[in-house]
This record gives structure tokens, C-alpha cells and sequence, in this order.
């Protein structure tokens, strides 16, 4: 068997008291130890990222993709500070490209998706990650980048032994339209056999699941309340057959305040993947 453990995190940009966030970041990856980590909402400052400063600390390979800031964050920190989505992995990534992702009526926002394959030895994992349409009202712009992404998963996941692996942060619940297309409901219009497995249907179900958390003390809008935005979604083989993938556990973490300070305003989503190649 040939495990994987990934990590999946929105890092909540340079929002809050980010340099404090920032270490307590890194503690929660150095406690989870993830194989792979996927970031949405990375800060960029000229030569730095957060993403390059975490891999260096762990001693893991880094590809960073640059987005566009979003129109309603202006203002919040300094003009000259950019976001971007990242991919960390203690194994080599042999490739990596991005996509843009449509903005399909809505603001210009510069939203895309990063995929990486990363060689493991045993197995290459192509793996992409993105960062979706923010607005509660926007189902219809997300319907159309979960469309875009689903044809950049097509054409990247033959790329290796594993079956694709994509994550982030799709702002939209499991019962949205979009995410019932992105897993296989109505895909066939998008692109023919292909289904994608939320691997959070394997999680133990009295576990807590929400990954944008009232307990969390960044969520302070009086109607917020909790639901899971955040994803792990496996590739299956056509007509539904599973993939050459087991899910031996999945869970959240940076669940909780380190040294006093919360990591980010989302909580990260954890799995321990396996696949029988052999090593």
C-alpha cells in the first residue's frame, strides 16, 4: 500500500492578526505532518509568499500560482500584497500548470486552479487546488469554474497512477448545485465519465465537520452559521467503478486557538488516502 496523507487550507490571506496566524500555521503542519499540502488564500509580498516561507520551514517542494485579489478586499491590507493558491510536498512535483477559471458575469476576480503531479515514487498523484467564487448569492458563477475545473481534471488526471485528487476552498455547501456537479451528478454535459468522490463521506459521522466554524472567534457575522466549504474530492473510474484509492481516515484540524491565536477563519481538512500500487 502506498499512503498519502493530505491537507487541505484556506490561510485566510493577511486578514487578522496574520503574523501571529502564520506561526500558528506552521504548528498545526508540523503536528498533522501531511504528505501534500493544498493552501488557498496565500499572501504574496514581491519575492515572498507564505507558501515558499512554510515549505522552507518544512523542508518540503513548493509551486505557488498567483490569483487576482478580489474587488471587496481592497483596502484591507496593503495594495502591493497579491494571493495565490500553493501546493507543498515532501516528494518531488514533477509538473505543474495553471487554469483560469471563468468569471461567468460576475466581478473580475482572477480566480484559477493549480495542478501539480507529484511523483511519490510508487505512485504519481496529479493534484490540483483551487480557490472559488466567494459570493453566498454566486451558485451560478461557481456552476460555471467547477465546469472549467472538471475539464482541467480531464485532461490532467491519465498524468498518473493515482486517480486525480482535487481540493480547496469551493464556498458552497455539499448539497449545492455545484457541487453536485463537480461529483457526477449532472456531469455529462461538462465532461462524459467522469466522477469525483467527496471523501468526506467516509469520515466517522459524530465527528465534528464543519470547516467555517461559529466556535471559530474570526466568524462574526451574526448569520453565519456552520457548513463545510472545504474539500478533498478523489477521481473514480467511468461508470462509477472506484478508483485504485482506499480512505483510511479523514478529519478536520486547526480546529482550535494555538498559544491563544486561531490559525486562519477556516479549519483544515485532513485524509489519509492509500492506493494498492505497490512501493
Amino acid at each position: 500500500m502506498v499512503p498519502v496523507r493530505i491537507l487541505t487550507w484556506n490561510l485566510w490571506w493577511r486578514f487578522g492578526p496574520w503574523e501571529e496566524r502564520r506561526k500558528a500555521i506552521l504548528a498545526v503542519l508540523r503536528e498533522v505532518r501531511p504528505d501534500v499540502i493544498a493552501l488557498q488564500e496565500v499572501w504574496s509580498a514581491g519575492p515572498d509568499n507564505l507558501a515558499a516561507l512554510l515549505a522552507d520551514e518544512l523542508e518540503l517542494e513548493c509551486v505557488f500560482a498567483p490569483a487576482g485579489v478580489p474587488p471587496h478586499w481592497h483596502g484591507h491590507t496593503d495594495p502591493s500584497v497579491g494571493v495565490g493558491n500553493a501546493v507543498l510536498s515532501r516528494w518531488p512535483i514533477a509538473e505543474s500548470e495553471v487554469r483560469a477559471l471563468p468569471d461567468a458575469g460576475g466581478p473580475a476576480e482572477g480566480r484559477v486552479a493549480l495542478y501539480t503531479l507529484i511523483d511519490a515514487g510508487a505512485a504519481r498523484v496529479p493534484l490540483l487546488t483551487t480557490h472559488l467564487h466567494a459570493v453566498p448569492t454566486g451558485s451560478a458563477v461557481r456552476v460555471a469554474q467547477v465546469s472549467e475545473l472538471a475539464r482541467f481534471v480531464s485532461e490532467v488526471r491519465g498524468r498518473g497512477d493515482f486517480p486525480a485528487v482535487v481540493t480547496g476552498d469551493f464556498n458552497a455547501e455539499p448539497d449545492s448545485d455545484e457541487l453536485r456537479l463537480f461529483g457526477g451528478v449532472k456531469t455529462a454535459p461538462v465532461v462524459p465519465h467522469q466522477a469525483m468522490v467527496d471523501v468526506w463521506r467516509h469520515a466517522d459521522p459524530g465527528q465534528p465537520w464543519a470547516t467555517w466554524s461559529a466556535a471559530n472567534p474570526y466568524i462574526r457575522h451574526p448569520m453565519d452559521v456552520d457548513t463545510r466549504i472545504d474539500y478533498i474530492h478523489v477521481g473514480m473510474r467511468p461508470l462509477g467503478a472506484p478508483g485504485p484509492f482506499g480512505v483510511r481516515s479523514v478529519r478536520l484540524a486547526g480546529d482550535g486557538p494555538v498559544d491563544g491565536v486561531w490559525p486562519s477563519d477556516h479549519l483544515a481538512v485532513v485524509a489519509d488516502l492509500i492506493s494498492p500500487l505497490s512501493p
